[in-house]
């Protein structure tokens, strides 16, 4: 499910960008100083040939003529030269501006989708995001680092060369003005039906990628469905779509910028059609009618170029838009302002569930958990036991604080985590998940992520507990081995055991299990295990698991169903009273 589409908006939404460029109000100044510069000398140009044309080439002495043309002609280069250098420094720093705004709202919206709660990825496609982090940023790149840039240039030549004419030519100016206002009207009618078309296409492609990323994350079991030509076919129909839309998009683009050239060319040449009559009247000069020409041609240009200008600009708009909108989510799961401070603890954190109430935002009918509590003291091993579905996981959850319960409480060492900070809290924990997240890095990152400064000796002796370090230093290159993307160049055992290896470097007061012995063989199963049972000692263990066997050995044995603790105590006791527990040992242990 993608983000909802809000209504488009105008050009209007650029200034979103604002506090991304505020940062460089000097080089946006000196843009601006260089940009008037080459507008200038643009503009200087047809007031050279003007003198060029009736003074150079004037009926006069040969010898004074040559000089005179000498000169001109020296004035021309000297304005085109200024026009080269202006139009130089312009365009690198327009250009150094586009790339460094694109980067720092890339990377404020990837932070800031970084720091959302796992609810706002109920609701929004990770493709979708990669989509606004390149398709969108780069389009906003486009825009400040070229096309507004042209734009203002444009802009002010064009307004430069009306003035002008308006000044030289007053009266056949005042025709063309009111045929431009009657040009106006429509293309700005026009535009709105581009901005919408603009920010559909670039929602269609937005799809289009969250389908390619889903697909391919899931690679192997579209290949074991032989689904293969299915999913191409699904990504056909999804590129046709975006296709058929941006398509619909050029059509309309394409007739705006036809529409506004040839009317403003019309208008124009009717002011050119005076111009001729009034030479041929003798009421204005050779030079003077040249010196209008050019103008003529600068004012046409500018607005052929603000026609293309403004396309390019409703479609920045749609693509500001849509990143605003990601950085205006805001997670429901926030650290306090004024955090309280947890205590130091040596042996291990206590935790107390109080009477927690919670469900997921995507199924409020739902509870996962009701009237939950549970205390766990310092050191202590607790396992939490039940059918699928019985709120294990979301109980993990909840102490992460990836959510946030509807009522009750939850207390570390007896703080409310709520009051906490969430880097404290979580720095706190370590979890090994029932499935192990590899990053595309060398086993020595993968190990030393929950610790960045960890030694390589220290990296080395987590490898070691948890039965990693002989597997790692078979692979080619040891410790500094690639290991792919998501791990694909290791078994689900060995993903693993890099899971643990880095939870236990991390060394936390309290660790998390969540079947972190489900992926293992036999034989990597009692090496974990006794691994994992060296590294709970000294501190406080939350376990969960299907497979009653790793979970005998725990303090207490809590057991869940339909989010509600049903029975509580040692395998023995559970097994004793013949309950829940005791039925799913049956299944289990039956000899």
């Amino acid at each position: 499910m993608s983000m909802p589409t809000p209504t488009p908006r105008s050009p209007k939404s650029l200034s979103g960008l604002l506090p991304f460029l505020q940062p460089y109000r000097l080089r946006i100044g000196l843009a601006l100083l260089f940009l008037v510069l080459a507008a200038a000398a643009t503009l200087a140009f047809p007031l050279a040939l003007r003198q060029l044309i009736d003074a150079g080439l004037s009926p006069s002495d040969k010898g004074a003529q040559v000089l005179a043309l000498r000169g001109h002609f020296v004035a021309l280069f000297a304005v085109a030269v200024a026009l080269g250098l202006f139009s130089a420094a312009r365009f690198y720093l327009v250009s150094w501006l586009g790339e460094r705004v694109s980067a720092d709202l890339r990377n404020a919206v990837y932070s800031h989708v970084l720091q959302q709660s796992p609810e706002f990825f109920e609701t929004t496609q990770t493709g979708e995001v990669l989509s606004r982090l390149s398709n969108d940023t780069t389009l906003v790149q486009t825009v400040v680092g070229s096309s507004l840039s042209m734009g203002l240039r444009n802009l002010v030549m064009g307004i430069g060369a009306l003035g002008v004419l308006v000044w030289t030519n007053p009266m056949v100016m005042v025709q063309v003005l009111g045929m431009l206002v009657l040009v106006v009207w429509p293309a700005l009618w026009f535009g709105r039906r581009v901005r919408k078309l603009s920010r559909a296409s670039q929602d269609r492609a937005a799809d289009s990628s969250a389908l390619a990323a889903e697909v391919l994350n899931a690679i192997p079991v579209v290949q074991s469905y032989t689904a293969e030509a299915r999913e191409a076919t699904r990504f056909n129909r999804a590129t046709q779509g975006a296709f058929e839309v941006a398509v619909r998009r050029t059509r309309a683009r394409s007739v705006l910028v036809a529409f506004i050239i040839i009317a403003t060319s019309a208008a124009l040449l009717w002011g050119l059609y005076q111009g001729t009559q009034a030479v041929l009247a003798g009421r204005i000069s050779a030079g003077h009618l040249g010196q209008t020409v050019v103008y003529v041609i600068i004012l046409a240009g500018a607005f052929a170029v603000l026609g293309e200008v403004y396309g390019d600009l409703l479609r920045a708009a749609g693509a500001t838009e849509r990143l605003m909108e990601l950085l205006a989510s805001q997670s429901p799961v926030t650290s306090p302002l004024n955090p309280a401070i947890a205590p130091v603890v040596l042996t291990g954190s206590a935790i107390e569930f109080d009477s927690l109430k919670f469900h997921y935002p995507s199924r409020p009918d739902q509870l996962a958990l009701q009237n939950f509590s549970l205390n766990v003291q310092a050191g202590q091993t607790v396992a939490l036991v039940g059918p699928s579905g019985a709120g294990k996981s979301t109980v993990f959850q909840l102490l992460l604080r990836y959510y946030d319960a509807q009522s009750g409480c939850i207390r570390l060492d007896g703080v409310a985590t709520s009051s906490l900070s969430l880097q404290d809290l979580r720095a706190r924990i370590g979890i090994v998940p029932q499935d192990a997240v590899i990053f595309s890095s060398s086993a020595l990152e993968n190990i030393r992520y929950g610790r960045p400064d960890a030694s390589v000796a220290q990296v080395q002796a987590a490898a070691k507990a948890a039965f990693a370090d002989e597997f790692i230093r078979a692979l080619p290159q040891g410790y500094d081995t690639f290991l792919g993307e998501r791990g694909v160049r290791l078994s689900g055992g060995q993903r693993q055991r890099i899971a643990i290896a880095r939870a236990m470097l991390k060394n936390p007061p309290l660790l998390l299990l969540d079947e972190a012995t489900s992926a293992l063989d036999a034989e990597s199963e009692r090496m974990v295990q006794a691994a994992l049972e060296s590294a709970m000692r000294g501190r406080t263990t939350l376990v969960i698991a299907h497979r009653l066997a790793t979970v005998q050995k725990a303090d207490r044995i809590v057991v869940l169903e339909h989010g509600q603790v049903v029975e509580t105590g040692s395998h023995a006791q559970l097994v004793a009273a013949g309950g829940l527990y005791a039925g799913l040992a049956a299944l289990q242990f039956v000899s």
